[in-house]
């Protein structure tokens, strides 16, 4: 194997994975998987995970990172010339990974109860309320990190990192959103002018 393997699909994490791998110029093969609804689940991507979820980065040497925000941090690490994030060790980058697994841990979850209300309760007329909360508390959320977001098009200034891109794609999932937060609005849309991103962002529409 010679280069990178990522199973994903249209809509799922593994947009900000290509956001990510178009900005370090790097060629993939994509492996497109459905949901598990839609009639059954790729042997392969169960075989790499057994969760079935997307995205999986098989790398070059043949092994397989799990969950996005890990992937983007290896992928970050793994060129470093790219600036995709601070220097490891560093005060910024501590703050860079703070806010990625705040939004990881956070945002990211809060989504799945947002959309998959129904999984979450033992009572289907639970979900709705479910769903409502998911919703305030996404908000809340994104909130908090605008009131961290300096004067620069990006969290850390001038320079792009993976947690731009991570909350770029975040951001464009639930409508309104960030409607109140003109910082991350400004953030995501000098996301989505870059010239590597806009193909990745016709993907997923």
């Amino acid at each position: 194997m010679t280069g990178y393997v990522l199973y994903g699909r249209p809509g799922s994490g593994s947009m900000v994975v290509e956001a990510a791998l178009a900005e370090l110029g790097l060629g993939f093969d994509h492996r497109l998987v459905g949901k598990a609804g839609d009639g059954g689940l790729d042997p392969a991507l169960l075989a790499l995970n057994p969760r079935g979820q997307v995205p999986v980065l098989v790398l070059p040497d043949g092994s397989a990172v799990t969950e996005t925000a890990a992937i983007l941090l290896y992928l970050a690490d793994a060129h470093p010339g790219s600036g995709l994030a601070p220097k490891a060790g560093s005060s910024a980058r501590a703050q860079h990974d703070r806010w990625l697994c705040f939004f990881h841990a956070n945002v990211y979850e809060a989504m799945l109860r947002y959309f998959y209300s129904d999984r979450y309760v033992s009572d289907p007329s639970a979900a709705p309320a479910v769903k409502s909360a998911a919703h305030s508390y996404i908000i809340q959320h994104f909130a908090l990190f605008e009131a961290e977001l300096g004067a620069g098009p990006y969290h850390n200034g001038d320079n792009l990192a993976m947690l731009d891109l991570y909350i770029w794609m975040l951001a464009q999932w639930v409508d309104g959103a960030v409607a109140d937060c003109p910082k991350l609005m400004r953030l995501c849309a000098s996301v989505a002018a870059r010239p590597a991103i806009g193909p990745v962002q016709a993907r997923h529409g």
